[in-house]
């Protein structure tokens, strides 16, 4: 999935001459944490969190500390035709909670965690009627095939499969299907030598 159709376009910004004290009452009128710091043409030059901003509001009364000061001045930032995989590895590896979203050097919307995290959701099935079931997987070749020969010839309707990691001594499976009763696909997984972790319904 590419990033322009998660990302919030045409996000809010502020320019690089606002006050603390103003882009704090903009993130609060707009229950938004990332503000982007763009100049004329929507040029990306900055980007702050609340965080951030909460942090220097107090230096900043006693000091001359700006807006510019608290921003980082070259963020992390992706392009919208950029895999949402990017932009997740990104979030976790660098641990920040928003990226800007740039094209041709100019913002054109932004991507956040929570973003990623509605992406996951929808992508697992979560939120829908549905059924799991999840499964050990030895180091056999074929056995991945083997385990989802057998869910559907037993009547599961396969939506999506998670992992654990490769660097997982033993590879599960996490099988999500259309709802239906685990019971006799759980018994023939098991006759067959899996080892079925949980099953639900």
């Amino acid at each position: 999935m590419k990033i322009r159709y998660l990302m919030i376009p045409d996000p809010i910004t502020i320019p690089k001459g606002t006050s603390i004290q103003e882009a704090i009452g903009v993130m609060k009128t707009n229950s938004i944490r990332h503000l982007p710091v763009v100049s004329k043409g929507n040029r990306l030059e900055g980007f702050v969190t609340l965080a951030d901003l909460k942090q220097g509001l107090i230096p900043s009364m006693v000091a001359d500390l700006t807006l510019s000061d608290l921003m980082v001045r070259k963020p992390i930032t992706v392009r919208p035709d950029d895999d949402v995989e990017i932009a997740a590895q990104y979030i976790y590896k660098y641990k920040i909670g928003g990226i800007p979203v740039v094209e041709n050097g100019k913002l054109v919307g932004i991507i956040t965690e929570s973003d990623i995290l509605r992406a996951f959701i929808d992508m697992m099935g979560v939120m829908t009627a549905s059924s799991r079931i999840d499964v050990a997987v030895g180091e056999k070749i074929g056995a991945f095939q083997e385990a989802l020969r057998i869910i559907n010839d037993n009547g599961g309707d396969v939506i999506n499969i998670g992992m654990t990691s490769q660097e997982a001594d033993t590879r599960v499976y996490f099988f999500r299907l259309a709802a239906c009763k685990t019971d006799g696909i759980r018994k023939a997984l098991e006759k067959h030598g899996f080892k079925v972790l949980a099953a639900m319904d």
